[in-house]
């Protein structure tokens, strides 16, 4: 069963990351065609899974600044940066939660354990080393940082969209993934990093 999880989960992987690579380079209107797309279909999902008329509002809310701190990052490198450390968290905590298991994290997200979480920041930091040398730079206190604020933040929106799953009584945000369920279950982490990456940048604290 693990295996068979695992290979949808890495299947679509596969046929997403590139997809979303290339609207992430070709930019202009193709990156807006892109972030519209994966907009409309989370707040489908989002207003389809909640019952709360205040929880929809304020969801919809969140992901509208969310995807719009997506599309204003500066850099396709640095968009690319953040939704692969994202990734690269989220199948670090699969990984390792299936292979150590051990004790869970939090009683909101009972699959959540802390080997997961370690795994995470291992397979996260791991990432890192390989961006790093790809854009030619080195290692530094900032980066290292930066990645485990990510990764953290793309745990806890993990654990959130997962919160609001069981208030909701569903195991999956949608369908249309295979391996993953909904769009919201693939970016549940990335719709929390991208608006704390677009503040960093902000304030002119990455270099």
């Amino acid at each position: 069963m693990i295996g068979k999880e695992l290979k949808k989960r890495i299947l679509s992987s596969i046929i997403l990351l590139p997809l979303a690579l290339f609207f992430i380079f070709a930019g202009s209107f193709y990156l807006i065609f892109f972030t519209l797309i994966c907009f409309f279909v989370s707040i489908y999902e989002w207003n389809n899974m909640v019952k709360k008329i205040e929880l929809k509002f304020f969801g919809s809310l969140f992901l509208i600044f969310s995807f719009y701190t997506f599309y204003e990052i500066s850099d396709s490198y640095l968009l690319i940066f953040v939704l692969l450390v994202c990734a690269s968290t989220d199948i670090g905590g699969y990984i390792f939660g299936k292979l150590f298991k051990g004790p869970k994290l939090i009683r909101i997200s009972p699959n959540k354990t802390y080997s997961g979480m370690i795994g995470g920041y291992f397979l996260s930091l791991i990432f890192l080393l390989f961006f790093i040398n790809w854009i030619n730079q080195t290692v530094n206190l900032e980066w290292f940082i930066i990645t485990i604020l990510i990764s953290t933040v793309s745990q806890i929106g993990d654990i959130a969209i997962s919160y609001f799953k069981r208030l909701s009584k569903v195991k999956d945000t949608g369908k249309i993934i295979p391996g993953h369920g909904g769009l919201l279950d693939r970016i549940d982490g990335m719709i929390f990093a991208f608006p704390i990456f677009y503040l960093i940048e902000l304030t002119g604290n990455l270099s």
